[in-house]
């Protein structure tokens, strides 16, 4: 199986926070942290993208270097590590800097020394080489975290830090040591930044200010926009001419500031006007170097990157995600000649991606507001079930809830569908079918809890906890037949389009595969899974299944050839938990590094 495409979650964000995103030299990708992967994107091309999943804990920040063959980046860990962008990602330094959150880092103009910054136990950040690590400065002056650093790019080396002791501290290197402690802010410093030329450094904060300083001294020069922001400014990013930066804010603005005159001349105002909204709530930016076409890329609370070109009032455009661990996916099955996938995560969000360009896109309307537990996809609609204990249904083509939520009355397991539109939904107590939205039969179970659910349009199949397998009429939810348990509690199940087969993943890592003309298992050796089988979907033609474990492998299995596979390890960080056929040769997968997935599969027999 050989790697096709990523479509590259979102940024992780936190509100009343900043989250740094970086761009490189050429202002071709930027670079962000979500959850434990560094993720390098195409900013022409959002759809291509690249995932560096070396850290071990949450990730927090990420810079380019200078030179643009290396980025540095931090986790909550206190750890740093320096890693190649422009070959296979190849570690080349891993730091422990303090003991606690990195929150920022910065690079020098060798792309030979980095300062890392953040909520340490003993210090509060140090300065070390990109290449050993060793120390070359103390980073001191600070009684609380710090929150942003910036080095000059020019000799003679400076840098600057801001923390929520409401104080910047000045530094001249290198090596790097204190210059001077500057109080200009009220509240906690959310961004500092030098000129491109060296000439001017500029910090933002809570409260809501922004001052100039001299970029050798350190000499305040200036208080730029006094009153212009109505809330904390988070991001700052300068122009590659040094002549204007650009803030971001709670207040929902984006405002590209004169920097000689002290003045605004462009504001950009997110969301609904006039109505205050917390997930256009603008935590980062960045003004891209290297680029012509005066673009400024601001990312919201909600994790959306917004497109911004200088001299244009609206937005150029706007790129979605997930943010959080994806949980269940569903490829689209109506009669569009587009494929697309839907896609459901832990935090209740759902989105639609269309398939030929990657470019994803939220279903509108009232959602979930819990885990997103299943989806199923049938010509008349998409079914999903969430944690929230509801069942909703969607029209994949135009992006929107459609109907009202109906309550499942418990927390659901599984959702399936039958061609007549009749849906059935399993919870931990129960099995349940809807018809348009409405309660038709339930079966309560007494003794066990069902754990997952597959259905066609002659039989509906339900695992439980205590291994059995039940087969149940899809009308009258009257038990058919009991199949004999397998050992181990079934994780998932799947049933062949053309129903011969009945694929049951276990959550010690085995499938096996029932006939379902006689309930017997026709094939047992698909077991290269070394953990709980999270799902399995097979292709139109049912000759082949892919599944997709919490051991981070996404394995293609044959129907005529049951010792045969093809397979990918490390598909995904922390687990997969969805996979899905797109076409006769592509698979997606889903999984716990919120990214979605495009697989190759060759050698298919």
């Amino acid at each position: 199986m050989a790697k096709k495409a990523i479509w590259a979650p979102s940024p992780s964000t936190t509100r009343g926070q900043p989250t740094p995103i970086s761009a490189d030299p050429k202002g071709e990708r930027l670079a962000y942290a979500n959850n434990k992967s560094i993720f390098l994107r195409s900013i022409d091309n959002p759809s291509t993208s690249t995932q560096y999943s070396g850290h071990t804990t949450a990730t927090t920040v990420a810079r380019f270097s200078p030179s643009g063959y290396y980025v540095a980046s931090g986790d909550v860990s206190g750890t740093v590590r320096v890693w190649d962008c422009v070959g296979e990602g190849a570690t080349k330094g891993e730091y422990h800097i303090i003991g606690g959150k990195i929150n920022d880092l910065a690079w020098d103009g060798d792309s030979a020394r980095i300062i890392a910054v953040g909520d340490g136990k003993e210090k509060y950040g140090h300065c070390i080489t990109a290449d050993s690590g060793n120390s070359v400065g103390e980073i001191s002056g600070h009684s609380s975290q710090i929150n942003s650093v910036s080095i000059r790019q020019q000799r003679p080396l400076r840098a600057m830090t801001g923390s929520d002791d409401t104080s910047l501290v000045f530094y001249h290197g290198a090596p790097f040591k204190f210059n001077t402690s500057i109080r200009k802010h009220q509240r906690f410093i959310y961004g500092v930044a030098f000129s491109p030329d060296g000439s001017s450094v500029v910090s933002v904060g809570a409260d809501k200010q922004i001052f100039l300083y001299d970029g050798k001294t350190g000499e305040p020069k200036a208080e730029v926009g006094a009153g212009e922001h109505k809330g904390s400014i988070f991001g700052l990013s300068w122009s590659k001419d040094s002549r204007k930066f650009v803030t971001s804010s709670a207040d929902q603005t984006i405002k590209i500031w004169d920097a000689e005159a002290g003045k605004s001349i462009q504001t950009w105002r997110m969301g609904e006007e006039g109505r205050v909204s917390i997930p256009d709530h603008q935590v980062g930016v960045v003004w891209p170097q290297g680029r012509s076409d005066g673009l400024i890329i601001s990312l919201n609370l909600n994790g959306d990157l917004t497109y911004l070109s200088e001299g244009e009032a609206s937005p150029r455009k706007v790129i979605h995600g997930h943010q959080k661990n994806i949980t269940a996916m569903a490829t689209s099955d109506t009669r569009e000649s587009k494929p697309t996938l839907v896609t459901g995560s832990s935090d209740g969000r759902i989105c639609n991606w269309d398939v030929p360009t990657g470019t994803g896109d939220y279903i509108d309307g009232e959602g979930h507001t819990n885990y997103v537990s299943s989806i199923v996809a049938a010509p008349r609609g998409i079914y999903s079930v969430g944690w929230d204990d509801s069942l909703r249904s969607m029209d994949a083509s135009a992006k929107v809830f459609t109907g009202s939520a109906a309550s499942t009355d418990g927390q659901p397991k599984g959702v399936a569908v039958t061609i007549d539109g009749l849906t059935i939904v399993t919870t931990h107590k129960s099995v349940q079918t809807f018809k348009d939205g409405q309660k038709q039969k339930e079966v309560q179970f007494k003794n066990t809890s069902p754990t997952t659910i597959t259905a066609d349009d002659y039989l509906v199949a339900v695992a439980c906890d205590d291994g059995s397998l039940l087969v149940l009429d899809p009308k009258t939810l009257e038990t058919k037949r009991k199949v004999d348990p397998l050992g181990s509690i079934i994780s998932t199940l799947s049933l062949s389009p053309n129903g011969r087969h009945l694929a049951a993943g276990c959550s010690n890592g085995k499938i096996s595969v029932f006939d379902t003309s006689n309930w017997e298992i026709a094939i047992s050796r698909w077991s290269s899974h070394t953990a709980r089988v999270t799902s399995i979907s097979w292709n139109k033609g049912g000759t082949h299944a892919v599944s997709g474990g919490l051991d981070t492998n996404v394995f293609v299995w044959s129907v005529k050839k049951p010792g045969m596979r093809v397979g990918k390890p490390n598909a995904h960080k922390d687990g997969v938990n969805g996979v899905a056929w797109v076409d006769d040769s592509t698979v997606a997968s889903v999984g716990g590094d919120a990214a979605v997935k495009l697989w190759k599969v060759e050698a298919l027999s």
